[in-house]
């Protein structure tokens, strides 16, 4: 189990190592370790330290920090040097879209960009940069474990003896629940519709008459996020779009441009500007609907018939969230919530926000099914839905009985890392390594 803590410890360490570089030191610098050419600054150890301490002040306690942070970084040198001889690619788009969101966690921490200009001495292009090169080695190591330790097995009796002897070790297993949902938005009035649909007609009347589609949207597009751009979104990957729009956009040609569509945020006109196997280039103009004149008691009404013709069997929750949920997340899985974190339809209790917990701990029995609840999510606009509870899990220790598959992987991932420290010491051989002083 230690050996399990520890390789998170060592990702934790290869993902922050470039940042030390960033990081000015008011003492003189000296090597520490020589790695083939490349080497180890005491500055570097000294702010991976910091870097360290202030995600995790329980490691001020550790008098064996540094030692490991040094052990980490020569194995991270040797690991990259052996990724790049086995020509490892990764996802460099997925790489900027990590580094985007690292970068924004940092500057959330300092009142203005030149704040933290300062802390870091160094200018922020460069910081960002930095940045991206530790994710971008993080994701080749990560890489090069999956090649050769991706197979990796353990058998029954392997399983068995990781149990025996890391059994007092092992994680109480938190209550799961696993939850079905039914999402709808508060339905809009007629009237309000009525109003959206005759401002979308007289525009669709224009682009028949000849008018320029781009030029009508930066006109008249209630969309604030495309008006300026003439309703341009880009490339947009399938999946993406609310359902009712990606289908209507999915079945143009490029340049065509489609009737009226109807979505939950109002009424569209749809242009297709080039299409590719998962994903479209469109443009789109909006009349949006004015959330403010909707008809809350009608979507309330609508729940409970829902609700009551499942309870009936009419028909099933599943049947009922696919034709009528507008959550497109949950809505292909006949409304069963999965998590984000592992993939499995099972959620921590007590990681739901509260009002979820009081809401899905007042469902006594697998099957039960809420009244219809009102959700003001922390971002966009609030809804109405149902829930299911489709099976409670209580709390436990971890056993081979009822958690087999989770002890397996255990096993399995102290097996890999126990290859994987071995690798590395083979690795060391043939490369040169000199510790030139302590830490």
């Amino acid at each position: 189990m230690k050996k399990t803590v520890f390789a998170f410890f060592a990702v934790l360490i290869v993902a922050l190592a470039g940042l030390s570089d960033a990081i000015a030191s008011s003492a003189p610098d000296k090597i520490v370790a020589i790695v083939g050419r490349e080497i180890i600054l005491k500055s570097q150890i000294n702010e991976q330290e910091l870097m360290y301490h202030l995600q995790y002040r329980e490691s001020k306690n550790d008098p064996g920090l540094r030692q490991k942070i040094l052990k980490n970084m020569i194995d991270q040198k040797i690991l990259l040097t052996k990724a790049r001889i086995d020509s490892i690619s990764v996802n460099e788009q997925g790489i900027d879209e990590m580094a985007n969101a690292k970068y924004n966690a940092l500057r959330s921490q300092f009142p203005s960009v030149s704040a933290m200009e300062e802390r870091f001495s160094l200018p922020v292009n460069r910081l960002k940069q930095d940045i991206r090169d530790d994710i971008r080695n993080q994701q080749m190591v990560d890489a090069l474990r999956r090649k050769h330790f991706h197979d990796v097995t353990v058998s029954y009796d392997e399983v068995m003896a990781f149990y025996g002897k890391e059994r007092n070790n092992l994680p109480k297993v938190p209550e799961m629940v696993s939850v079905s949902q039914l999402i709808r938005y508060p339905e809009i009035a007629d009237s309000e519709k009525q109003r959206a649909m005759s401002k979308i007609q007289a525009i669709s009347q224009q682009l028949q008459n000849g008018a320029d589609f781009a030029t009508l949207a930066r006109e008249t597009s209630d969309d604030p996020g495309s008006r300026e751009l003439g309703g341009d979104l880009g490339f947009v990957h399938k999946g993406e779009l609310v359902p009712s729009f990606e289908e209507a956009a999915y079945a143009l040609k490029p340049g065509q441009i489609s009737g009226v569509v109807e979505s939950r945020f109002g009424y569209h006109l749809i242009q297709l500007i080039d299409k590719e196997d998962q994903s479209i280039h469109v443009r789109h103009i909006l009349a949006a609907f004015d959330r403010n004149k909707t008809d809350l008691p009608k979507t309330v009404r609508m729940l409970e018939a829902i609700r009551a013709d499942i309870l009936a069997g009419k028909a099933s929750f599943a049947e009922m969230a696919e034709k009528y949920s507008e959550d497109p997340a949950s809505k292909g899985t006949g409304g069963q919530v999965i998590s984000s974190a592992t993939g499995e339809p099972f959620l921590v209790f007590d990681s739901l926000r509260p009002d979820l917990q009081k809401i899905v701990g007042g469902l006594k029995h697998a099957g039960d099914i809420s009244q219809p609840v009102k959700i003001e999510p922390e971002r966009g606009p609030f809804f109405y839905a149902l829930f299911r509870l489709d099976e409670r899990l209580p709390a436990h220790q971890l056993s081979p009985e009822r958690d087999f598959t989770r002890l397996e992987e255990m096993a399995a991932n102290q097996k890999r890392q126990e290859q994987f420290e071995a690798w590395i010491e083979k690795l060391k051989k043939e490369v040169v390594v000199r510790v030139m002083s302590d830490v």
